[in-house]
């Protein structure tokens, strides 16, 4: 089903997750069986990331290097026949602009579209190790309206797509104006709906919310939020992802001192009261960036859905 039509006909909010593709080595019975510990929720659909292909150079016995291509994860592809054979769920892939070409996008979307699946996610995808900026595949695209733009061609009307909006900007936009109007772009060339990168203040959240009904993007804005674990994601997660953490919240860890299950708990009731807020707020849905970790996600949809 199409997420698009899910949150026309759904009667209230619902969770939905994301997961990352596990690295290589993992059973399908494993992977299946860390899925299953969200099923009691019944969210009402499952990101599946995509990772870019890396390379790494290796010193011959001459004495020269050669490039070999690096894959440490699962294809997102398998992973999603694996979730779909299992589960009455349905799955929404991750397709980025970043390392790959128009054509393997487009092999691809004909590969998702002979599994049955009808959603997407279409994202532009970071730059890789080594990469001071972005850099697009020569035969691909540069940017996710671009991108979107192509899905619309290869197949009007199989696919909902989903894109990713940043309600602290994106760390490339010179301001939050700016980022908005890139966001327009995407949803002008058929992006259905957006979810958002995680955030530790709703504030900013409405705020975004506000800016982009102003700027005339009228299609649903689902909030996406991730739980604090450690103390040392509090200088990791904006290095990472350009965001603020609320000094409240890192006052908090910092009290906890090297206690880790207290900075664990401090993060789960913070992520848990912001999406009691959200859904006070009328949000549509909530979306929670698991990073294949269900303990604290389970914890917080437990209490609040």
């Amino acid at each position: 089903m199409k997420i698009s039509d899910i949150l026309k006909e759904s009667k209230k909010p619902f969770p939905s997750i994301e997961i990352v593709p596990p690295l290589k080595g993992m059973s399908k019975t494993e992977l299946l069986d860390s899925v299953r510990k969200f099923m009691e929720f019944s969210p009402k659909y499952i990101n599946v990331t995509c990772h870019r292909d890396e390379y790494a150079f290796r010193q011959e016995s001459d004495g020269s290097f050669s490039r070999h291509l690096v894959r440490n994860r699962v294809s997102e592809v398998a992973v999603c026949a694996a979730i779909m054979s299992e589960f009455d769920i349905d799955v929404v892939p991750h397709v980025i602009c970043g390392g790959a070409s128009a054509e393997e996008i487009e092999s691809d979307l004909h590969d998702y579209r002979f599994l049955g699946i009808e959603n997407i996610m279409a994202l532009r995808g970071d730059s890789i190790t080594g990469e001071k900026r972005f850099t697009p595949h020569p035969a691909g695209y540069s940017h996710a309206d671009e991108l979107v733009a192509a899905v619309r061609r290869f197949d009007s009307d199989n696919f909902c797509i989903g894109v990713g909006g940043y309600p602290e900007k994106h760390f490339e936009a010179a301001n939050i104006e700016t980022d908005i109007e890139n966001l327009k772009r995407k949803v002008d060339a058929g992006a259905d709906y957006i979810i958002t990168q995680m955030f530790f203040d709703n504030n900013v959240y409405y705020r975004f919310v506000d800016l982009c009904l102003a700027a005339g993007i009228t299609v649903p804005i689902i909030p996406g939020l991730k739980p604090l674990s450690t103390a040392k994601q509090v200088e990791l997660l904006p290095q990472s992802f350009s965001l603020d953490i609320p000094r409240e919240l890192t006052e908090d860890i910092a009290k906890a001192g090297g206690d880790k299950e207290a900075v664990y708990e401090i993060g789960t009731e913070w992520c848990a009261a912001q999406c009691a807020d959200l859904l006070r707020h009328g949000v549509p849905a909530v979306h929670f960036y698991t990073m294949g970790k269900p303990r604290n996600i389970s914890a917080i949809m437990r209490k609040c859905f």
